[in-house]
């Protein structure tokens, strides 16, 4: 078929001078296609489509104007309600794996998504972060990660824009755009619908719109969905005490684990269940016959237990670090709250100030609020032979029996405006977009952390992060103009200025000198431990820690910790990114364009941190404090892509194959990342199984790298006979880290010569800043992390007319992903190693539709291969590996009418 495009493609490029006529039309007639494109795409929708071998014609917004998806000079794909319906996709995360190159995970303990496009993905996701993927809901900004945990209902579509978008979307992004765009108010009809779907795991979703055209000038829309379904695991108690006598840890019937929130949960209440709803009332009112002003207010409730990952049972089975529970069996003595909510005001007016100009106006005011408890341990302990610690504690940096660790969101509120201005224009033979972005966010969060068991005498350890006022603001500047200068050619040239100032302003970290063992401060004077080193020490039961110690009693908790540390501070970047393209439409139905473009994203900074911490760092002048705020700076994106677009088989394929290459420069990674060589607690050397003991480390975000991506995204929609539908995709994705040879490659060192696998660099002692503690580790050539080298995906439909005007549609869909590596290590091995190796999912429908669509049936069995596929996967201590699973086997039945 390649040969056949490109055999047309010279033919057309030959004869294109002598048959101008077939292929001249000017802009003025573009812009009226356009505006009517939305309207006669949903008119078609709407009819019996008496010519079904033909492929309809999508519309899509990614260039800000409404274009058919075929002469659309970008990578982007568009998915109806219809399909994210039968798909079962309610949120943002729905969608991974289910187009080229995007995947997404949800983070546990943030209720975020993480998004990954084409290997390029944000790995912070607190207030201090910002995403690589720009989230947009009908054109505007909206800027919290958590907000793509929203129900997705009542839309137009959704469009996914692959690679950097440095000129027309929002705020700069590196990885790509994501555009939700909610079904709008329709003028002249008033009419409704109601869905309920009902399935495995108890779910419950029901789904209810309402259009209400109150003149011809004035409509609304209501909508409503809410979602339930229980927890797929079997969550029990947890009330684990240590049991070594030999190491003193005698069981006395009482929990070593804390009791303080324990509590016995139902299946509907439980870890990764779904607990959600979400209304929107939106209004469309057209003043005159040049101006419109929409409005919407959106209300979105998750009041879910929240996410939590498992043991990955398969991967240690047959070994000592084997399950001793079920896959799903989980012991848990935190059960998880999640109490989110987003508000949400847009508002757009549209003024069609001539036949060449428009000016539009939108602005986004959001309030998302979020509290949220969740147990971290997920009740995984070292097992006994892991075990070194003796009880009563003799002071040493030791293995306890018990893990116990939580993180508490007690409140947090993320309050944002964005201001988008544009102007566009079109003439005979060359149109523009211009404007200016504003978005300011003003969040705050009382946040704590606290690990119940730690070195050198197993004492409580927490922090609490009590930030008032973390403010971002970006602004920018855009334009990007086409020009058609041949009846075939369109040149495209877009720039961005961007200026982004970030500002904590009376943020306080408490209990930072905990980490380092030495405070008791933990306990607020309510319990009494003793003097460390002695018989009359003691570590208290999981009766005795109570609500008003560590982190859960807030600041005030602290006093034993000192005064905490005030990070106040600011700082700005800017950055010009850029798009340059070139289009051919070679004939009305087939297109080839070329373009490079930029995308930049801001850099940032954490908390202050004094590198020496607690002990004396072993160089530099001040050997008691060297403070950093942990700054890092901007990463950027520069892509190159070649694409075709076009019908094919007498407009019964609709194809698209768009190849790229694109250059990562400064990668922001977040995690634990080097601080300082410091001396050991005691003067002691560092014991084997700790051999950086000697070196602070910080949880922050560092750039790093230079990565190479490129490869191959291949789209197509067919029609092969009447009521047949067979879409599907294919990609490709060649990733190539280069210029890393600081990697801290300190995972499982224990465990490697047990399993067989390379063992871990020893720790480099010499005077290179850049390795000094580390266990060096050189990435060049690595794959980056959830980035599958190939990716298919297939579908098919056929529709079977019955008798009386009945419609009856089987469904089938597939998708087949490659191996993907969880770390930038790409480390292998059976047993401890981080990856997915290839599977493949199916999903079966059969859908039955009564006359003039008044009502449907549909029943369904999604994931009916059962495949057992993980999203994420870590180390949860030793040889035991946790991991986050795709959901299993479901089925179930949904039935709506319309009214």
């Amino acid at each position: 078929m390649f040969h056949q495009i490109t055999k047309r493609t010279l033919i057309s490029l030959a004869v294109a001078s002598a048959c101008a006529q077939l292929t001249t039309y000017t802009w003025a007639q573009d812009q009226e296609s356009s505006k009517t494109a939305e309207v006669e795409s949903k008119s078609k929708a709407k009819k019996s489509d008496a010519d079904k071998s033909e492929v309809q014609e999508v519309t899509v917004t990614a260039t800000r104007r409404a274009t058919s998806l075929l002469k659309t000079p970008l990578a982007v794909t568009a998915f109806s309600q219809e399909k994210l319906s039968k798909q079962g996709i309610t949120n943002l995360a729905g969608i991974s794996g289910e187009l080229p190159n995007v995947q997404m995970d949800g983070q546990a303990n943030d209720s975020a998504v993480k998004i990954t496009i084409r290997g390029i993905t944000a790995t912070n996701f607190t207030e201090i972060g910002d995403p690589s993927a720009g989230l947009h809901i009908d054109g505007l900004y909206s800027p919290r990660p958590q907000g793509a945990q929203a129900l997705m209902f009542d839309l137009d579509q959704v469009e996914v824009l692959r690679g950097p978008q440095g000129t027309l979307f929002g705020r700069n992004s590196t990885a790509g755009s994501i555009n939700i765009i909610p079904a709008k108010p329709e003028f002249g009809s008033t009419y409704g619908s109601a869905s309920f779907e009902t399935g495995r795991l108890n779910l419950r979703n029901i789904n209810v719109i309402q259009n209400i055209a109150v003149s011809d000038n004035l409509a609304l829309r209501a909508t409503l969905m809410k979602v339930t379904r229980d927890s797929p695991f079997n969550q029990m108690q947890d009330f684990s005490e240590a049991n070594i006598p030999a190491l003193g840890w005698k069981p006395d019937g009482i929990p070593d684990v804390t009791q303080r929130f324990n509590s016995k949960v139902s299946k509907a209440d439980g870890y990764n269940n779904q607990n959600q709803w979400a209304g929107r009332l939106a209004a469309r009112l057209k003043i005159n016959n040049d101006l419109e002003w929409q409005l919407a207010y959106e209300h979105f409730q998750d009041s879910g237990a929240g996410y939590i990952g498992m043991r990955d049972c398969d991967q240690s089975a047959g070994t000592r670090w084997a399950c001793v529970r079920g896959q799903y069996d989980v012991l848990i003595n935190v059960p998880g709250k999640v109490d989110m909510s987003i508000d949400t005001v847009r508002s757009k007016a549209i003024w069609n100030m001539n036949k060449n100009t428009t000016l539009e106006y939108g602005f986004v005011y959001a309030n998302q609020k979020r509290s949220q408890l969740h147990d971290d341990d997920g009740g995984v302990s070292p097992y006994a032979f892991e075990v070194t610690g003796r009880n009563p504690v003799d002071g040493n940096w030791s293995v306890w029996p018990i893990s116990d660790n939580l993180t508490r969101t007690l409140d947090s509120k993320y309050l944002s405006t964005v201001h988008e201005l544009q102007l566009k224009q079109s003439f005979d033979n060359w149109q523009y977009v211009a404007g200016a972005f504003w978005m300011h966010e003003k969040n705050a969060i009382n946040f704590g952390q606290e690990q119940m068991h730690y070195g050198p005498n197993n004492i409580p350890i927490s922090q609490f992060y009590a930030q008032p006022d973390r403010q971002i603001d970006s602004k920018a500047l855009f334009a990007q103009a086409d020009w058609k200068f041949t009846p075939v050619l369109t040149a495209t040239v877009g720039a961005r200025y961007t200026r982004d100032t970030k500002t904590d302003v009376g943020g306080m970290n408490y209990g930072g000198n905990s980490w380092g063992g030495q405070s008791y401060g933990y306990y607020n004077g309510m319990f009494n431990y003793g003097i460390p080193g002695t018989d009359s020490y003691r570590t208290p039961n999981g009766n005795q820690i109570t609500p008003q110690m560590g982190s859960m009693g807030g600041a005030a908790a602290y006093a034993g910790y000192g005064p905490g540390t005030n990070n106040d501070h600011s700082d700005s970047w800017s950055k010009g990114t850029y798009r340059l393209g070139l289009q051919a439409q070679l004939t009305p139905s087939d297109m080839v364009y070329a373009a490079l473009a930029t995308g930049y994203k801001s850099g940032g900074f954490g908390d202050r941190t004094n590198k020496c911490g607690q002990t004396t760092c072993v160089y530099g002048d001040n050997k008691k404090e060297q403070i950093t705020y942990l700054t890092y700076k901007p990463e950027t994106v520069t892509n190159f892509e070649l694409g075709y677009k076009g019908k094919l088989l007498d407009n019964r394929l609709a194809l698209s194959v768009v190849l790229f290459a694109m250059q990562y420069k400064d990668m922001q990674q977040t995690g634990s990342n080097f601080l300082a060589k410091v001396t050991t607690p005691d003067n002691l050397p560092c014991p084997s199984w700790a051999p950086t003991c000697d070196v602070a480390t910080a949880w922050q975000t560092v750039n790093v790298a230079k990565v190479n991506l490129s490869g191959i995204e291949t789209e197509w929609d067919y029609r092969p006979w009447p009521g047949a539908k067979l879409g599907g995709f294919f990609s490709y994705l060649k990733s190539v880290i280069h210029d890393y040879d600081s990697y801290d490659d300190g995972y499982a060192c224990d465990q490697r010569a047990e399993f067989g696998a390379v063992p871990c660099p020893a720790v480099y002692l010499g005077t290179d800043d850049r390795l000094r503690g580390r266990r060096a580790y050189n990435l060049e050539g690595n794959q980056m992390p959830n980035a599958p080298k190939f990716t298919f995906g297939m579908n098919f439909s056929q529709e079977f007319a019955l008798d009386n005007g009945y419609t009856l549609t089987p469904w089938i869909g597939m998708r087949w992903q490659d191996k993907v590596y969880f770390d930038l290590r790409n480390f292998e091995n059976a047993h401890i190693g981080l990856t997915q190796k290839a599977y493949a999912k199916g999903d079966v429908s059969l859908k039955l539709v009564a006359p003039n669509d008044k009502w449907f049936i549909e029943a369904y069995v999604r994931n009916f291969t059962d495949a057992k596929a993980k999203t994420n996967g870590w180390n949860a201590g030793g040889g035991k590996m946790g991991a986050s699973f795709i959901d299993q086997r479901s089925y179930g039945v949904r039935v709506g009418m319309s009214y």
